[in-house]
């Protein structure tokens, strides 16, 4: 008890709005005529630049943005119907007044109850008011592929950003070689289209760069974009294991299980590992408690007991 009335809590936000119900008919008819215009602006260019490029010999310029078109579609497809680490359901039985902690790297961190899936939530895990689920690991709801974006396909977002800046300088750089080209030739249809088509790909490609440094950037610092209004206790990440580790469990690691079995497992207690106590507090941002003293070693009366792990096991 006395460690709980000791510590000081590691993230402040502040409460979020009501959750209500969106209508999902419009996110999907978003996200589907993301996929159409994409099928568009392709069909445009293979049509005019690219068709004029290869019938003068040039080769490369469809070879290279074949490839890069194939896998820019097939990764924003998958996107929209991957998993994100969607949590099961709890019961409505438990209780949410008990007190559930875990260390991450000598920080503990109190579970927080969910009121829409009824259970503890681990740490980084958050309910998305546009999915109602609770995602694990969560890092943002992506309205470009209406699906939220955490643990299991934020490799498959970061594999979407890389490819679509890729397609889109590819496809600037051969809407400029033709230009280059037919310099010569009067203002056509086909010019016409071409310069639609490269600032198109201009305006896609600036804000992909921008945002692939910035998840850059953030995978390297083991930070999520929906702790952007989160302050970590002075300045330490208990979730950073290093730039190198950070890349490896972010984008090579195994998913394990499609279900994180943990988060069942702490509804109940097992043995003497958890001692549930009654919640002091209950906010409503993740919090985390300061390591001050030494954890027990063994689970005592009256005490709060808790596993430590890496932050990959939560």
């Amino acid at each position: 008890m006395s460690l709980l009335k000791d510590a000081m809590p590691l993230m402040k936000e502040t409460p979020p709005p009501p959750q209500v119900p969106f209508p999902w008919i419009l996110p999907s008819l978003f996200a589907a005529l993301n996929v159409v215009l994409l099928v568009i602006f392709s069909g445009y260019f293979f049509a005019f630049p690219c068709r004029w490029l290869a019938q003068n010999g040039e080769w490369a310029f469809p070879i290279i943005t074949g490839p890069l078109f194939i896998l820019t579609f097939f990764s924003l497809v998958s996107l929209n119907f991957s998993d994100p680490g969607i949590l099961h359901q709890g019961s409505v039985e438990q209780d949410p007044m008990m007190v559930y902690v875990v260390w991450v790297n000598h920080r503990a961190f109190r579970l927080q109850w969910c009121e829409k899936c009824c259970f503890h939530r681990p740490p980084r895990t958050h309910h998305c008011p546009w999915c109602n689920i609770c995602v694990e690991d969560f890092d943002h709801h992506c309205k470009w592929v209406n699906n939220c974006i955490g643990h299991r396909n934020f490799r498959f977002f970061m594999l979407l950003v890389l490819s679509l800046c890729l397609y889109s300088g590819a496809v600037l750089v051969t809407c400029i070689i033709f230009l280059l080209r037919t310099a010569h030739l009067p203002f056509s249809m086909n010019k016409a289209s071409v310069i639609l088509v490269a600032g198109i790909a201009v305006g896609f490609l600036v804000p992909l760069l921008l945002l692939l440094v910035i998840q850059a950037v953030s995978v390297s610092a083991a930070e999520r974009s929906h702790e952007g209004k989160c302050t970590y206790l002075q300045r330490y990440n208990p979730f950073d294991q290093g730039c190198a580790n950070n890349w490896y469990l972010t984008i090579c690691a195994p998913l394990g299980p499609k279900y994180m079995s943990e988060a069942i497992w702490l509804q109940s207690m097992v043995g003497p590992e958890w001692v549930p106590m009654p919640s002091l507090h209950s906010p409503t941002c993740p919090s985390a408690l300061s390591p001050s003293p030494p954890w027990p070693p063994a689970p005592t009366s009256g005490c709060l007991q808790a596993r430590e792990g890496s932050p990959r096991e939560w």
